[in-house]
């Protein structure tokens, strides 16, 4: 039976201790790759700065990028969700009022409002993700197709959220940051719509993930895998929770799911 196998990158294919694609996830990935199962990537992250999973990118037949506000395969693209233009003003005065970063994503590029020492510290030392077009200004970002928008707001604080999220679709991966996308726009309904694209049936996807942003695709999936690194809210949505990335989590989950020997 292929089987469709969605993997987060932050965390899940990518260790955040060494920013590389451990030695046995590789191993495990080609091995899947090999055995004829359809391998996907299922990210918050922009599709031009994905090609940090290196040599295992052209193992993948297809991504969910944005939290599932892009999908595309290497010929045709899946879906294109943007933001409408009034969250998008919002969101953005909100950032300057209150002087807090806000990166707002377009097809080919990631805009900052305010750069901030926290933003550095997450973007740069964390997820070492080094393209941001720092220094924009509200008429780069209003008005424009925006996909996704991440306010640098910590968990404890959602005014600005209640006041928008009956509009939007909100997922938190990070305590420094929210990511904002269209209603109904997450990874969950990212990973259906690819799964049809490929005549897969969900009962037979299997999605694996760490964050907050990676439960409604661990929910969604006929299985869902937690790595032993993920948030509590990431381990509730699961199925099964495997080893830490950084302890071959990956290539022991496929193997106990039978995917691989």
């Amino acid at each position: 039976m292929t089987r469709a196998l969605f993997f987060d990158i932050d965390g899940t294919l990518l260790s955040f201790q060494t920013h590389t694609v451990p030695d046995s996830t590789r191993r495990a990935l080609v091995e899947a790759k090999r055995l004829g199962h359809k391998l996907f990537i299922a990210t918050g992250r922009p599709p031009h700065i994905i090609g940090s999973v290196g040599s295992v990118l052209d193992l993948f037949d297809g991504f969910v990028t944005i939290n599932g506000a892009y999908c595309f395969t290497p010929t045709e693209v899946i879906s294109h969700d943007i933001l409408p233009h009034s969250i998008v003003q919002t969101v953005v005065d909100d950032a300057l009022l209150h002087g807090y970063s806000c990166i707002a994503v377009t097809d080919e590029n990631m805009y900052v409002i305010n750069d901030t020492n926290i933003l550095r510290l997450t973007f740069e030392q964390q997820l070492n993700i080094r393209v941001l077009q720092y220094g924009a200004k509200k008429e780069d970002i209003v008005g424009k197709k925006v996909l996704q928008l991440t306010p640098f707001i910590p968990a404890t604080d959602d005014s600005l959220l209640s006041t928008i999220e009956a509009e939007c679709s909100v997922g938190r991966w990070h305590p420094a940051f929210v990511d904002i996308t269209a209603r109904g726009t997450d990874k969950g309904n990212g990973i259906a719509l690819m799964a049809k694209h490929f005549g897969i049936p969900i009962a037979h996807t299997i999605a694996f993930g760490d964050g907050g942003n990676d439960a409604p695709m661990l929910l969604r999936a006929g299985l869902g895998v937690a790595m032993g690194n993920s948030s509590d809210t990431t381990k509730a949505a699961a199925d099964y929770i495997t080893t830490d990335i950084d302890d071959n989590g990956i290539e022991k989950a496929l193997k106990h799911l039978k995917i691989i020997n």
